[in-house]
């Protein structure tokens, strides 16, 4: 469970430092309300949850080397493929695909868990 977060940090005006937006975002997620419920029971602008939200999630994207796993077509089905995206969201497709629909595809997908 995450520590309690001062009552303070929300109400204040000053710029949250990226452990507080973290501690803040954690709160929010344990919480299990909707970012603009949250905001308003706390008293800040949902605004700046959904910005630092943002933020946190494009710099894990850029600092985190791309991992690749060996696939086996069995595991899925004869000509299917299995991707796992940064998102967590599974993505199946016929091993025909054109590069360029699947690249089109997984940056939709990712672009959105945002």
């Amino acid at each position: 469970m995450p520590k309690q977060i001062s009552l303070a940090l929300y109400r204040s005006g000053r710029r949250w430092t990226e452990t507080e937006a973290r501690e803040a975002l954690s709160a929010l997620d344990a919480s299990g309300l909707s970012a603009t419920e949250f905001a308003y029971r706390r008293g800040i602008d949902a605004q700046r949850l959904y910005w630092w939200r943002r933020r946190l999630a494009n710099s894990s994207h850029e600092s985190a080397a791309p991992s690749f796993v060996e696939l086996s077509p069995s595991s899925v089905g004869i000509g299917h493929v299995e991707v796992i995206l940064r998102s967590g969201r599974i993505v199946r497709f016929s091993a025909a695909i054109e590069t360029i629909v699947l690249r089109r595809l997984v940056a939709a997908l990712e672009h959105d868990a945002c």
